[in-house]
């Protein structure tokens, strides 16, 4: 027997930061986001010899360990362990031998919310495997939990749903961890000529999210007017968002997006440099109408809205920049899981 599961990396179109806590707690977060058809896959093969083996493909890690109640969290593939670990501490009681092969589409530090999609994608295989009476928002938590609470990496919350659930969502973040998933009934046609518009980027840089947002955590745990105003802009934007999408008023996105990227760079240092205000004017100097980074800033990915057929001039002007541009396309579906 061999179980299986995937889950959809996402692009947060609208209000990111707003879901990562002092601010979520304070004054609530709300944030529009998709899931696109690039994916963290997870293969749980059962065995009987008391180890464990993890297999990271794409990062070509590999590390075999004795079967235990509770493994060691030691840097090397600390999400496995930390999933594991959860897994046996609430639910089996015991000991797992298995092995663990997993693959994500997109690199680390990417700013398409892998670390948290792969979370998600190996919880859903265990959850498979070990038939766990857990649902959507179950998975999502835990998955929050395992990385924010056990691992004690800094983040915010929306990749976990957004991965959990798919589709395109407009999600609110409130105090003591509160998580409400709105999914958007958006016509087919403008969906289809909102992914057409868009272009991915990828700056051909990574960076690691957890400095960005532990500087954004501090600006608002210590009051900076700048940064809480630029937030609250940013929760203002998903909400703008959100509208403009549901009303097919995609005329509007190069604004709103526009009115994102000034504020986002506002909320810590670091969220952008001058390689990515470069690029940013490159592609709206060849017709892009706005455009965004993706996730905490610094690197990664970057999109950008390019109205009629002007995506074709701003592919050409941002690969002549030495990163790529990869195919877009809006998915449904969540989590999937299976075994045969």
């Amino acid at each position: 027997m061999i179980i299986r599961s995937k889950a959809p990396l996402r692009i947060g179109l609208a209000g990111g930061g707003t879901d990562v806590a002092p601010y979520s707690d304070i004054y609530g977060g709300a944030i529009l986001n998709a899931t696109l058809n690039l994916y963290a896959y997870a293969t749980i093969e059962p065995a009987n010899d008391g180890f464990i083996t993890f297999d990271a493909v794409d990062r070509g890690e590999t590390i075999v360990l004795k079967a235990e109640k509770q493994l060691e969290v030691d840097g090397k593939l600390s999400l496995a362990k930390g999933i594991y670990n959860r897994l046996v501490n609430d639910y089996v009681k015991k000991p797992l031998s298995f092995k663990l092969t997993t693959y994500v589409d997109a690199p680390p530090g990417s700013g398409l919310g892998s670390s948290s999609t792969l979370v998600v994608a190996i919880l859903g295989a265990f959850v498979e495997w070990l038939q766990l009476p857990l649902g959507e928002y179950d998975i999502a938590r835990l998955a929050w939990e395992i990385e924010r609470q056990d691992l004690k990496m800094a983040g915010g919350k929306q990749d976990q749903y957004a991965a959990t659930f798919g589709g395109v969502n407009f999600m609110e973040f409130y105090k003591e961890n509160k998580v409400i998933v709105n999914p958007l009934r958006i016509k087919a046609e403008i969906l289809s000529e909102l992914s057409y518009n868009m272009v991915l980027y990828y700056t051909q840089t990574s960076r690691y999210s957890s400095d960005i947002i532990e500087s954004q955590m501090k600006n608002v745990t210590d009051k900076k007017e700048a940064t809480l105003e630029a937030t609250h802009n940013l929760k203002k934007q998903a909400v703008m968002m959100k509208e403009a999408i549901l009303k097919g008023e995609l005329n509007k996105i190069g604004d709103i997006l526009n009115f994102g990227w000034e504020n986002k760079k506002k909320m810590a240092s670091g969220i952008s440099n001058p390689q990515l205000d470069n690029i940013y004017q490159t592609a709206m100097s060849a017709g892009a109408s706005g455009g965004k980074i993706s996730g905490a800033g610094g690197g990664g990915f970057m999109f950008f809205y390019c109205p009629r057929n002007t995506r074709f001039e701003v592919k050409n002007a941002l690969e002549k920049l030495g990163g790529y541009v990869l195919p877009l396309e809006f998915i449904e579906k969540g989590l999937s899981t299976w075994r045969f």
